[in-house]
């Protein structure tokens, strides 16, 4: 990786554990409002935004308190959906991964912490990364795409 992209990895993973400091009180739970879910979208033009949303996940869940699930459960999800959204950057399953598996991955656990229903635990999971990627991630990446990031 050159220090181009060594830099701008640590900027994505800065901005993501700002993002989520930032909105700490609405960035956890089963309804969220994650701001920093926005940057799921990176992979689209960056591959090096695939380990550095991995590390930025990991470091911010320290933040929510739900403990090893949430640290290490959530950052392995994120790296899954990070790596789909960079492998089908030309498709529009690079915008559902992050949506498709947050949802129905993080319910996993997040319904056994919250002791809600799983299906609940989706609904509320789904709806919150779609507000973040298809609200915010989508005109970010459009942005970036416009003043030709690369």
């Amino acid at each position: 990786m050159d220090t181009r992209k060594l830099v701008r990895a640590a900027f994505i993973a800065a901005v993501y554990i700002l993002l989520v400091y930032i909105f700490a009180g609405v960035s956890f739970g089963i309804f969220q409002l994650r701001p920093a879910e926005a940057l799921t979208l990176l992979p689209i033009l960056y591959p090096e935004a695939v380990p550095a949303l991995f590390v930025a996940v990991m470091l911010s869940n320290i933040l929510g308190g739900l403990g090893p699930w949430d640290v290490f459960g959530g950052s392995l999800v994120t790296l899954l959906a990070a790596w789909l959204t960079h492998r089908y950057r030309h498709s529009w399953i690079a915008y559902a991964s992050p949506i498709i598996c947050n949802a129905l991955l993080i319910s996993i656990y997040l319904h056994l912490i919250f002791e809600v229903p799983y299906w609940l635990a989706v609904v509320g999971i789904g709806v919150s990364e779609a507000f973040s990627v298809l609200v915010l991630g989508i005109p970010l990446l459009k942005l970036l795409e416009r003043r030709g990031s690369r």
